[in-house]
Parts: C-alpha cells; sequence; structure tokens
C-alpha cells in the first residue's frame, strides 16, 4: 500500500483547514449580511412610526431639516425656492 509521506499529508491537511475556514468565514459573512437585513428592516418600521407621528403632529408636507429639526411647512419651502435664488459661483 501507497502512503503520503507526513510532509505531504500535512501540506494536504493545512490546506483542507484553510479551505473550511474560507467557508465558515463565507458563511458568517451571509449570516450577518441576514441579521444586517434583519435590522434594516426593523429601522425602517421604527422610523415609519415617527415619521406617522410628525405627520400628525406637523403636517403631511412639512419639511424637516434633519440637522437642526426646524420644521417648515410646504408654503414656507415654496417661498423660499420662489426667492431670489443666490447665483452659483465659478469653481476653478
Amino acid at each position: 500500500m501507497k502512503k503520503l509521506t507526513d510532509a505531504e499529508l500535512k501540506s494536504i491537511q493545512d490546506k483542507q483547514t484553510e479551505f473550511n475556514k474560507a467557508k465558515i468565514q463565507i458563511a458568517d459573512g451571509v449570516l450577518m449580511q441576514y441579521q444586517l437585513m434583519k435590522d434594516i428592516d426593523n429601522i425602517k418600521s421604527e422610523f415609519a412610526v415617527i415619521e406617522k407621528e410628525m405627520i400628525e403632529k406637523y403636517g403631511k408636507d412639512s419639511s424637516i431639516n434633519m440637522q437642526t429639526g426646524e420644521v417648515k411647512t410646504a408654503e414656507e419651502v415654496a417661498a423660499e425656492q420662489t426667492e431670489d435664488p443666490k447665483p452659483l459661483e465659478k469653481v476653478e
């Protein structure tokens, strides 16, 4: 019966171990992706609840500045857009 040398056996075992580790890492990545997708769905649901509360409080067509929290009505936003726009600056 033929038999691998110790070095050959160790070499092939090491590669098999590397292969198995890589497969596990891929599986972990897929599981992480799945969990993140579930997390995003939860965030979207929570956002929808908050959004509904804001619509009830401030009106459907209100605009909220996400940095300052300032709330403007659709009329205020439209009025700002019709004011004299600032001229664009030339960029060189």
